[in-house]
């Protein structure tokens, strides 16, 4: 028979492991990103603007790279239950509108967000700064999948769902908005490219605060494949 601690080691030699992945690639990563600003500061030495280029494009992807190392630190101590979560109480209605109106992912590309349903009335108990983060992931996310010249709805619902009041958040292209609420909980790709480790993480936040994340998938009859337009849904449990 396996014991607790049995069960405990995966996880805990997984973020072990992870956690010296993220120290030894750090470390390099800072330095050169260090150098690399040094060079671009250098005013004794001035750069053609190809070289400036060049090097802010270098500087830029060190940044980057840093950026998924301390998301991958991150998604290690949420698997290992040892992230800092500090929940408070606030309306989930309202920071999914204050997440909507400062996410402008695609818009050079006509691709628009506009938030639909309940502004407030929703009261929970979660990490608003996780969760806020998670909202704008999973934004983006969507947006980036659009063609051009599309409306993307953000709508909040009321509902009651396995006996207890929960925030029902679609988020899909105009045309396919009800389908996608109307959708059963199903699985969810959080491997899309371009968002760097934002989408697996919001998937174990929302879990931890008792929620789901699902991808809406085809329906009998119905033409347009919704899951491959990127709509995603969220269910969160909400305060009596």
């Amino acid at each position: 028979m396996t014991n607790a601690s049995d069960d405990a080691t995966p996880v805990t030699e997984y973020t072990k492991i992870i956690s010296l992945a993220v120290h030894e690639m750090r470390t390099p990563a800072s330095v050169v990103g260090g150098y690399l600003r040094m060079l671009l500061n250098d005013t004794g030495a001035p750069l053609e603007a190809r070289q400036r280029r060049m090097l802010e494009e270098a500087e830029k992807s060190c940044g980057r790279l840093v950026a998924l190392l301390n998301e991958l630190s991150d998604l290690g101590k949420i698997d290992a239950g040892v992230a800092s979560l500090r929940p408070e109480r606030f309306d989930v209605f309202e920071l999914i509108r204050d997440v909507a109106a400062n996410v402008h992912e695609a818009e050079d590309r006509e691709v628009h967000l506009v938030p639909q349903g309940l502004s407030s009335g929703g009261t929970l108990d979660g990490d608003r700064t996780r969760l806020r983060a998670s909202f704008a992931f999973v934004l983006r996310a969507v947006l980036r999948e659009q063609p051009t010249s599309t409306t993307v709805v953000v709508d909040a619902q009321r509902v009651v769902r396995d006996g207890r009041q929960t925030a029902h958040i679609v988020v899909a292209p105009e045309p396919d908005i009800a389908r996608a609420g109307a959708s059963s909980v199903s699985g969810f790709d959080d491997q899309r490219g371009g968002l760097g480790l934002g989408l697996p993480i919001a998937r174990r936040v929302i879990t931890r605060f008792g929620g789901r994340i699902w991808s809406p998938v085809p329906v009998d009859g119905t033409e347009l494949p919704l899951g491959s337009r990127g709509a995603i849904v969220m269910s969160i449990p909400l305060l009596e």
